[in-house]
């Protein structure tokens, strides 16, 4: 499978390294404004080839992309230190306005993964100008909370002492500041990570909860205050999201597509465990929630709409 990342920048090179390292797609195109960046970091990553994966690896154009299977969108602006990702909006909604069609000229089959911020609100962007190309919400699929569930895991599987592979928990909603925990569920080996904690003599206080909360939902801005922005983590998010719909793997991850109703706010692009495929999202899961988790992504709803309904598309 050909493979395209629009937006040669941190976060596209680290998905097409990521990619290189998993063994994802037979080619990886870059495409950037910045020709000369697009041609350096393929380059770059091509010469990590020998070491992983004879993927092939060049620089491109719109034209370039012809036929590609998948297409990430990394473009548009960097999210500065103490801003917001809804802050990001209106810098970037209009530089998908100019992509998407062009990527649609050379891939009109391709699967979309967009991981530019605000990703919700670009997802669902992204979603309608797609849409008006006869392209189906379930091929418009945000990163979304994809991150933001590994730092959960990681950091569960931390505070037990267990692989984070073993850890099934779940952050719901927004990639951002609203995201929702959803701890009612997160197990380990079968059992709420309560009961692991409780019988491994690990217990899970309400301060550690409060405090993994507060590390996965502030990761990125302390990434961001030390180095500017984020990409590995969420390049090797975007990677497995590519390895699911190359290989029609159908998994299960949290990730963005449109929503006709969360918590009774209508039509809202936000995360949701979702079945991945070669048709891009297959089904969405409706986990169970507590009262409170109810109510949290009922807001995180309201949020997201209310942000995109201010929105030129």
């Amino acid at each position: 499978m050909r493979i395209g990342v629009v937006g040669a920048g941190n976060v596209g090179s680290a998905a097409a390294y990521a990619m290189v390292m998993r063994g994802v797609g037979q080619e990886i195109v870059l495409v950037d404004r910045n020709a000369d960046l697009a041609d350096a970091q393929a380059r770059d990553i091509l010469h990590a080839t020998p070491f992983a994966y004879p993927t092939r690896v060049r620089a491109g154009d719109y034209p370039d992309l012809r036929g590609a299977g998948v297409v990430v969108l990394a473009a548009g602006a960097n999210q500065k230190p103490g801003e917001t990702r809804l802050d990001l909006l209106s810098r970037n909604a209009e530089i998908f306005n100019a992509i998407i069609p062009a990527v649609l000229d050379a891939a009109p089959d391709a699967v979309f993964l967009v991981a530019t911020n605000p990703v919700d609100v670009m997802t669902q962007v992204s979603t309608v100008i797609a849409g008006r190309h006869g392209v189906p919400s379930c091929r418009v699929i945000g990163s979304g909370t994809i991150l933001d569930t590994a730092r959960f895991r990681a950091l569960l599987g931390q505070h037990l002492d267990v692989s984070p592979k073993a850890i099934h928990a779940h952050v719901l909603g927004e990639h951002g500041d609203s995201e929702v925990l959803h701890w009612s569920n997160a197990e380990a080996g079968g059992l709420n990570v309560a009961e692991v904690g409780r019988q491994t003599g690990k217990p899970i206080t309400a301060a550690d909860k409060a405090r993994i909360d507060e590390e996965v939902r502030r990761a990125a801005y302390r990434i961001i205050k030390g180095k500017g922005a984020t990409w590995y983590g969420i390049g090797g998010g975007l990677a497995r999201l590519a390895q699911m719909v190359a290989t029609d793997e159908r998994a299960i991850v949290t990730c963005s597509i449109l929503t006709p109703d969360c918590q009774g706010v209508k039509d809202v692009c936000l995360s949701l465990p979702r079945m991945v495929g070669a048709a891009g999202v297959m089904a969405t899961l409706d986990p169970e929630l507590d009262d409170g988790e109810a109510a949290a992504m009922r807001r995180s709803a309201e949020i997201l709409r209310e942000a995109f309904e201010g929105v030129r598309v």
